[in-house]
């Protein structure tokens, strides 16, 4: 079979609308995952009672278990006990759910390197637990982690492919209705294997600037 450019070409506007959609629910869950993993980090550090047993639990539970699974239960399963999401905030949820137990775990390692000092030094001026964690540690942690959230975040926006298992009209889900019409395999995935690459490098080229600017005051 010939690579045929002009047929690419022509579904071109499908793609596009595809990746548009990739785009809002990878950036979307990128974002609450973040703030998943913050607010799970500061739970287990300051060993907040039950709530860290509970936030222990969750990490486990989700790094354990296929996200494919998850990603059914909450699409097929939830509305079993009365909870029906659309296909693209169950998307949203699944994707944050999954990233959000791997960046407590991340930022959880980037407090890991806060200084005993630092945190004894804040409470003596009168700082509470939870203004010590938003004011100084978190930004150092951040600082620290960022490598280590970047490849989740990555990893995020490569396994929204999976979403079109239940119907969402993603990059993959519209390159995959296209082969079944049209048979044209090779153009179809080799346009998306480019466009996540793309799309990859951009991700990598924005971790790597913010990187940059978080370690200015470090550099002399």
């Amino acid at each position: 079979m010939d690579f045929d450019l002009a047929y690419l070409a022509a579904q071109g506007p499908a793609l596009m609308r595809g990746l548009w959609l990739t785009v809002q629910v990878s950036l979307l869950s990128i974002v609450l995952s973040v703030l998943v993993g913050l607010l799970g980090a500061a739970v287990r550090v300051l060993e907040v009672p039950v709530l860290d047993r509970v936030v222990a639990a969750y990490v486990e539970f989700i790094r354990n278990t296929p996200m494919l699974a998850q990603l059914f239960f909450i699409f097929y399963g939830l509305p079993g006990i009365g909870l029906k999401l659309s296909l693209f905030w169950s998307g949203v949820l699944c994707l944050t759910v999954w990233a959000g137990a791997y960046q407590i775990e991340n930022l959880r390692g980037g407090l890991a390197t806060v200084g005993k000092g630092l945190r004894e030094a804040s409470y003596a001026l009168g700082l509470t637990p939870w203004r010590f964690f938003h004011l100084v540690a978190a930004p150092l942690a951040i600082r620290v982690a960022l490598p280590a959230m970047l490849n989740t975040a990555i990893s995020l926006l490569k396994n929204s492919s999976y979403l079109q298992a239940i119907g969402l009209a993603e990059l993959t889900y519209v390159a995959i209705d296209r082969i079944s019409m049209d048979f044209r395999t090779l153009e179809m995935f080799a346009a998306i294997c480019v466009i996540y690459l793309a799309l990859v490098l951009v991700l990598s080229f924005l971790a790597s600037r913010l990187e940059f600017r978080l370690n200015a005051p470090f550099r002399h």
